[in-house]
């Protein structure tokens, strides 16, 4: 479960969240829709702890993560999974090589299962014949699917998602609804 409490965050003179509350039982979807610049993106980099509120709480499974720093944060983080508004793929990387990152860095997976692992993900995004491919030579649809991939790879217990859907075509914005609800 997730809740949030009381959270205020400014960046200078520019109040961005002033007394978010809410909360998101084990198992829920919930979508946070606001106008551009409104803070949804702030509220979920607060949730993740890459940045802090000026005040209130942010409890993970029943651990106020605005307390947590170094490895007890990174415990935390494992068990999240966050797909980016502009996906945050490594360039220098091949699609699979993207996708099998966390995999490569965080598990004790033999590379016949990572490869595996990879390949079904994958398809399940539409991505089949693209692994090969750099960052730079995909769509930018394909680049959010991509992300999802890699997002989802781990099978993280909480994901959170900033615009999963923004240049997807519409029979694509029904498979990663898909995705999502699976």
């Amino acid at each position: 479960m997730i809740q949030i409490i009381d959270i205020y965050r400014s960046f200078g003179r520019q109040q961005v969240l002033r007394g978010i509350s809410l909360r998101v039982p084990e198992g829920a979807i919930m979508a946070v829709i606001g106008r551009s610049g409104s803070g949804k993106t702030v509220l979920l980099k607060i949730l993740i702890g890459l940045l802090r509120p000026d005040s209130g709480q942010v409890l993970i499974e029943g651990t106020d993560i605005t307390q947590l720093s170094g490895r007890r944060l990174d415990e935390i983080r494992e068990r999240v999974g966050m797909l980016f508004q502009g996906g945050a793929l490594f360039d220098s990387m091949t699609v699979v090589e993207n996708i099998a990152f966390s995999l490569r860095e965080k598990t004790k997976l033999a590379p016949e299962e990572i490869t595996g692992k990879v390949e079904r993900m994958l398809a399940s995004v539409g991505l089949a014949d693209m692994g090969y491919k750099y960052p730079a030579e995909l769509s930018g649809g394909m680049k959010k699917r991509a992300a999802l991939a890699r997002t989802l790879i781990t099978g993280p217990s909480i994901v959170l998602f900033d615009e999963p859907t923004t240049g997807l075509d519409p029979i694509l914005v029904h498979a990663t609804h898909q995705l999502i609800l699976d």
